[in-house]
């Protein structure tokens, strides 16, 4: 099976007897589809398609995390039980997203995030294009473009010489990139997962203030449409504070989940003044029938690890 993509490209129009340039859109064809893998992993430089988002992108790097799934039948044994809470292993890939689907994903696409340090001073920075694809989301195909992806780090990490770049950048920024565990729960056939990462911690003569992101992706997977209303977190220290946040959608938006568009993914930021807490939540949601329901939010936890994570280039 081949992959085709709609592209857009200009032509001349007569429109009230005047020539004007038009937006047209024709398919081209980039690559054929493989075979999901069901055992093993990816490859470095797979190039695949994201199979609820839709984008082209290539693989560089997995990570082994703990998948929390509340969604599984209540196991038979106590034993079973603890071991369903210690968390499922599951392979996800750091991604590099091609540029020119970036506009129609509903998805941020500067997601991946880290505190920087410049002139002692520490800011936040986005890596554009970087995601965090599961196993079972990647649809492999061989591509028959040349560069088979538009991404300004892809000849850096994947070119000729990129290999040892790639391997040297997975070293060198591995605090901050890495995936550890995975949180899932279903609501009234809404899937809500978060992944929480730690980016560090910044100093000042008042307090330390410790920092994560979290990844939270919105799945409908019933039959009828459903929109996000309102959030509502709690943000709980291990300092003894617990905070209330309330608002509408999420990143100033209200998205709404469809059968043709069932999936909506954004990330945040959280800090506390202690080293780690917990978060937990509900998003409230609006049928089409007109229902309205509080979407659980998985909790998770926020944990600082031993070395404050810095960035390099």
């Amino acid at each position: 099976m081949f992959i085709f993509v709609r592209r857009r490209v200009l032509g001349p129009c007569l429109r009230s007897g005047a020539a004007q340039t038009m937006m047209y859109a024709r398919l081209a064809e980039v690559g054929k589809l493989e075979d999901p893998k069901r055992e093993g992993e990816y490859d470095t430089g797979q190039m695949f398609v994201h199979s609820v988002f839709g984008y082209r992108g290539v693989v560089l790097f997995p990570w082994v995390a703990a998948v929390f799934d509340r969604d599984l039948p209540n196991m038979e044994s106590e034993e079973r039980h603890k071991e369903k809470m210690k968390g499922a292993k599951q392979t996800f890939y750091q991604v590099l997203i091609d540029t020119r689907d970036c506009p129609f994903i509903r998805a941020q696409t500067e997601a991946v995030t880290f505190l920087g340090n410049q002139d002692s001073s520490r800011s936040l920075f986005a890596v554009p294009g970087l995601d965090y694809v599961s196993h079972e989301d990647v649809l492999p195909y061989t591509a028959s473009e040349k560069p088979p992806l538009r991404h300004e780090l892809y000849d850096k990490f994947l070119g000729d010489k990129g290999r040892e770049t790639l391997r040297s950048w997975q070293a060198k920024n591995h605090p901050w990139l890495q995936l550890s565990e995975v949180h899932r729960e279903t609501t009234e056939s809404v899937r809500v997962t978060v992944i929480p990462f730690y980016m560090g911690c910044r100093e000042s003569q008042v307090a330390s203030v410790f920092w994560w992101r979290y990844s939270v992706r919105l799945e409908n997977l019933g039959d009828l449409s459903v929109q996000l209303r309102e959030r509502h977190w709690r943000i709980f220290s291990l300092s003894g504070t617990l905070e209330t946040v309330r608002g509408r959608g999420v990143v100033g938006q209200e998205p709404l989940l469809s059968k043709q568009l069932p999936a909506f993914q954004y990330s945040s930021h959280v800090s506390l003044q202690a080293p780690s807490g917990h978060m937990w939540g509900t998003f409230r949601m609006e049928r089409e029938d007109g229902v309205s329901f509080d979407c659980r939010v998985p909790s998770f936890s926020l944990e600082s690890k031993g070395s404050d994570p810095t960035p390099s280039a």
